[in-house]
């Protein structure tokens, strides 16, 4: 159900942008991606667990990982972002980058986590020998089906352009579009290649090459990026003023990134015994009964992608008129997704063994039990966030994003739609965490359903604001769009998980809200007014923006702390009594 665009090189293993997407971290939209290593990591065979020092290890080394993904995949949109600026060229990059993702998508995105995961660790366990032949065979018809996958979308580039970029953008928009995608759809193939390769590894208890691959690719796209600047240096052209040579390096150097990360991850398979051998005996796959599994994530998916159609003409219309379009809006949904990956993710993948151990039990008060305490604690720990992005939007668009192509008037466009965009970010963790409960029942039936009209809503929403406002708005009327949308897709999982589960507890979720809003709304007025005192105002340097940005940070996160003290918000208060308990030993 979600509504960014960002896949950038974490984002594929772990939602760090998007990634989102996934999203999703190469860029396209955030699916249920972030969670994919978790769901992977809880299912692995017994006969793979370790023990307790090297699962520590190996728990540190996912970290640092992770973090270091990241921290990269962050650097790598910085770069790009300088590299090419918030005006048209940006937006036709990102809307080139969002079409390799939007057919992997389509193929393989959501079913990897909720079927072919599933299914190779139940063979892994039952077959004689150890599920090789089985992924041997999945393995040689995905590398098919991915080959032709991307033959065909690139004979179809010029009519995905048209689909995304809409047909009154500019035909020298929608020309830079499709020749950036001659270079950038292939990406379908690594990057479907790397996820299956990925999930082989997961499911023999081997999880730091996962982590670690996506590295490779923003050091390589980094370089890039650097490269570009050094060359072409960091101003604004128009799509007509990209030449054969600018094209060529920064939409090469986008592909060998993806194509790096796959590679790196083959030496790996040979660590953990796995050999590629390919087998054409696809009837022993048991196609049936994985296209009927994964048959309700194809209908998530594509609904998913009618939202994103109607997103990017919105945007790319947007971005004709020299407002925000899509590159401001892809950077914005990144940093959304960096505190729901550092953050909701943790939560939910603690949260989502148990609940999984217990649907299967029929311990279904237990799985409402901890649905009730992951709302509550993802709703206290991410609202000061989401305090930060609204109220200091303008320094940390400044800081983050103000250099090389990237101008004043991109960082006002920046800092106004994250103002709005932070209204998306607790909905948008909150409805994860229902959607992950379905999956742990296990039922994709349910989410698909409920993603019709969620999406329907989105758009209507993101067309009237669209409609109704100057295009100056409509990137951040797309964020107000998707924070709608969340909320009525949590909604409407909490009143049809009833059933299933029994209460949520949700007199204790409204009382724990209510005081989290109140604490909130306090940071909120206490961070403002310091905000506003300090020097640099609505237009601060860099070195204005830098401060605003600490005092300010500290500011709202002690004031914050404080009232959820007074207030016992109890997921906070545990939280400063572990702190109090470590400190004190």
């Amino acid at each position: 159900m979600s509504g960014g665009l960002d896949r950038s090189a974490d984002a594929l293993r772990d939602g760090g942008a998007g990634a989102e997407v996934r999203p999703s971290d190469s860029t396209t939209f955030i699916s249920a991606e972030p969670l994919n290593q978790p769901a992977m990591e809880s299912t692995a065979p017994p006969q793979e667990q370790v023990d307790e020092a090297s699962a520590a290890t190996n728990s540190a080394v996912m970290a640092i990982g992770s973090l270091v993904s990241r921290g990269t995949g962050f650097l790598r949109t910085l770069a790009l972002t300088a590299a090419l600026g918030g005006a048209l060229v940006g937006d036709a990059y990102t809307t080139a980058q969002i079409l390799p993702g939007m057919v992997y998508e389509f193929l393989l995105g959501g079913i990897l986590t909720s079927v072919l995961i599933p299914v190779l660790v139940r063979r892994r366990k039952c077959d004689s020998d150890g599920g090789q032949a089985y992924a041997q065979r999945l393995l040689t018809l995905a590398v098919l089906t991915l080959g032709a996958a991307t033959l065909l979308a690139l004979l179809s580039a010029g009519l995905l352009t048209k689909l995304y970029a809409g047909d009154d953008t500019g035909k020298n928009f929608r020309d830079l579009v499709t020749a950036l995608s001659y270079l950038m759809l292939p990406m379908i193939f690594f990057t479907g290649l790397s996820a299956l390769i990925s999930a082989v590894l997961n499911t023999r208890g081997h999880f730091a090459a996962p982590m670690w691959a996506p590295i490779l690719n923003n050091i390589v796209v980094i370089g890039t990026a650097g490269l570009y600047i050094a060359i072409f240096g960091a101003e604004i052209v128009r799509p007509d003023e990209m030449t054969t040579g600018r094209i060529v390096l920064i939409g090469g150097g986008t592909l060998l990134g993806v194509a790096i990360q796959a590679a790196g991850l083959l030496p790996a398979l040979r660590k953990v015994g796995f050999r590629w051998k390919l087998r054409f005996d696809f009837r022993t796959l048991g196609l049936r009964e994985l296209g009927r599994l994964g048959g309700w994530m194809v209908c998530y998916v594509a609904v998913s992608q009618v939202g994103l159609i109607v997103l990017f003409n919105l945007l790319n219309r947007a971005g004709k008129e020299n407002a925000a379009g899509p590159l401001i809006y892809n950077n914005v949904f990144l940093l959304l997704m960096m505190a729901h990956g550092i953050i909701a993710v943790s939560i939910i993948t603690a949260l989502m063994p148990r609940m999984s151990a217990a649907a299967a039990d029929g311990r279904y008060t237990d799985v409402a039990d901890d649905l009730s305490q992951g709302t509550r604690t993802v709703s206290a720990v991410l609202a000061p966030i989401a305090v930060c992005y609204a109220v200091l939007a303008t320094p940390l668009s400044v800081t983050l994003f103000r250099y090389g192509a990237f101008t004043d008037e991109n960082t006002a466009d920046t800092s106004l739609v994250l103002l709005l965009a932070a209204l998306a970010l607790v909905p948008f963790a909150i409805s994860q965490l229902f959607i992950f409960a379905f999956y742990a029942l296990p039922d994709t039936r349910t989410p698909a359903l409920i993603n019709i009209p969620v999406v329907a809503l989105r758009i209507g929403v993101q067309v009237v604001l669209y409609v109704a406002f100057a295009a100056h708005f409509a990137a951040a009327g797309m964020m107000i769009g998707n924070a709608v949308s969340y909320l009525a897709a949590a909604f409407a999982s909490a009143w049809l998980l009833r059933p299933r589960v029994g209460r949520i507890g949700m007199g204790a979720i409204l009382r724990t809200l209510g005081r989290v809003a109140v604490a909130a709304l306090g940071a909120a007025l206490v961070g403002l007014l310091v905000v506003s005192l300090l020097p640099g105002g609505d237009t601060p340097s860099r070195m204005q923006a830098v401060l605003q940005l600490v005092i300010g940070g500290v500011v709202i996160g002690g004031m914050y702390l404080g009232l959820a003290v007074v207030l016992r918000i109890g997921e906070i208060t545990e939280v400063v009594g572990m702190v109090r308990r470590r400190l004190s030993h």
